[in-house]
């Protein structure tokens, strides 16, 4: 059976490991690549210091640009969950959106766009908050030319509590809303995958809930950090298909390091 289609997803921790990213995604062979975590700064290129009350983390000004440029055979589609201020090397302030985008191969037809927040609403922070913070998903429908089949490649990132990644009221109504978005867009007819960095547990309610729409995880208990990530939790990026069928091979990429997250790589 032929590779139709490559899926990789990973946070891009907002490009602090850029040389690495940047190396890495056209090698990566991906037809598409969802990404969260990316920074857009329109007029603004290198790099940002982004900051809230617990963290102080260096941030490229434009990934979305940089990520366009280091795959210039692929569309990029870019959705913004919230902005907020961002310093440069002077110190100067510039506003940030920050967000996800999904890239789609220029071979791949881009057949169907779709978003939907899945906790709160966009917001325009005059400082960053260090929780509840927006969260937005971005749905991308292409065709399977070989199979005649319409593939949904859905990604999020999840809400970040700083109490940790247990199940909350907040996290459950996450669930049900990325359960809606995808019954809402799926065809009869349509293959769905559902990726991002969930930043939770994987006994979390929300699996359960996804499954009650058909969806199936492939990631389990495995270990989705690098080793720039000291926390012991290792668990926080996910992908789920609904049709186990489907997936030739399913990979969490330990090397290269490109973020710290590790990448989630799926052929279907």
């Amino acid at each position: 059976m032929a590779v139709v289609v490559r899926i990789a997803s990973v946070n891009a921790w907002g490009g602090a490991l850029f040389d690495q990213l940047a190396g890495w995604l056209p090698e990566s062979g991906a037809d598409v690549v969802c990404l969260q975590e990316v920074t857009r700064t329109p007029g603004l290129s290198g790099w940002t210091r982004f900051a809230d009350e617990h963290r102080s983390l260096p941030q490229r000004a434009d990934l979305l640009r940089d990520v366009q440029v280091a795959l210039p055979g692929h569309q990029a589609i870019f959705v913004a969950s919230d902005a907020g201020p961002v310093a440069d090397g002077e110190g100067a302030r510039h506003r940030q959106d920050f967000g996800v985008a999904t890239l789609i191969a220029d071979h791949l037809p881009v057949i169907g766009v779709d978003s939907a927040f899945v906790h709160g609403e966009f917001a325009d922070h005059v400082e960053w908050s260090v929780a509840d913070r927006p969260r937005v998903a971005l749905a991308v429908r292409t065709a399977d030319r070989a199979a005649g089949r319409p593939v949904w490649i859905v990604q999020v990132h999840g809400l970040r509590d700083p109490a940790g990644k247990a199940d909350s009221p907040a996290r459950r109504r996450q669930a049900e809303r990325l359960a809606e978005l995808v019954v809402r867009i799926r065809g009869p007819r349509d293959l769905v995958v559902l990726c991002g960095d969930f930043n939770l547990r994987p006994e979390s309610e929300t699996f359960g809930i996804l499954a009650e729409v058909g969806l199936t995880d492939l990631v389990g208990e495995a270990d989705t950090r690098t080793s720039h990530y000291g926390k012991p939790v290792r668990h926080a990026s996910y992908l789920l298909v609904s049709d186990i069928a489907a997936v030739k091979s399913f990979d969490i990429m330990a090397a290269p390091e490109v973020s710290d997250h590790r990448a989630l790589i799926l052929d279907l």
